[in-house]
């Protein structure tokens, strides 16, 4: 695995127009941040990418204050690791961290199926059968779209757990994994694979029957041996921290 962070070259970097004028520094700096943020999240800047600080400010149009700023916060959020003296760079983990996070999410996700399916309701009901609908629509060729309907179908199991603690835990985790998993819906046979998945979801939870939704959500997501090593096997080995 290589230890060095990657340089994507300048000309590859994303644009945006300058922030609006009379935009205090604070507001700059949360607007650089959302930006990142989401350009983090989806993969369009991968694991170990350099971010360097001058090359953002021309970006954006602004001095370097609100992007260090900015910067900064992404780290607490730990979606960017700062080294002094060195510079920033987006975030990298290791495969042992990522293995216990998809474990710990399974598991969690495992409980938040079965405690919809306890307190199944018209409106969670609905929710997932929306939610498959727009999963069925996707173009398996593309792809595109596909991320947002999987979002909306997991949302309203979130939402129809009834436990807001459970669903900020899964949200969150989620959000640190999302880098290293939107490769995932890329191929046809993957697509086919998840809205199978779904249906089997959504059939117990609709039904009430907590123990088979509860195998179904685990069955969905790759922790286990197999599914980890198809995971990892489609990942480029620099998006790895070497820990």
């Amino acid at each position: 695995m290589l230890k060095a962070p990657i340089k994507i070259p300048h000309a590859s970097r994303p644009r945006r127009a300058a922030s609006a004028p009379g935009l205090s520094q604070v507001g700059r700096a949360v607007d650089i941040r959302l930006t990142l943020e989401e350009e983090i999240e989806s993969g369009k800047l991968f694991p170990g990418t350099i971010l360097d600080e001058k090359a953002l400010s021309e970006r954006f149009g602004v001095s370097r204050t609100p992007v260090r700023e900015a910067l900064q916060q992404l780290s607490a959020r730990e979606l960017v690791t700062i080294q002094p003296h060195v510079g920033a760079h987006v975030a990298r983990m290791s495969v042992t961290e990522i293995r216990a996070m998809l474990e710990y999410l399974s598991e969690i996700e495992g409980l938040c199926a079965k405690l919809a399916a306890r307190r199944i309701d018209p409106v969670t009901r609905q929710a997932l059968q929306e939610a498959l609908v727009l999963c069925e629509q996707t173009d398996l060729e593309t792809g595109e779209g596909y991320e947002q309907s999987n979002h909306a179908f997991h949302e309203a199991i979130y939402v129809g757990c009834h436990n807001i603690y459970l669903a900020q835990q899964i949200r969150k985790t989620r959000r640190l994994l999302r880098r290293y998993r939107s490769h995932e819906y890329r191929s046809p046979e993957r697509i086919r694979r998840s809205i199978a998945d779904h249906k089997l979801i959504a059939k117990a939870i609709i039904e009430g029957n907590e123990t088979a939704a509860a195998q179904a959500m685990l069955d969905h997501l790759p922790s286990g041996t197999s599914g980890f090593s198809e995971f990892l096997a489609k990942l480029p080995a620099h998006f790895f921290d070497e820990r």
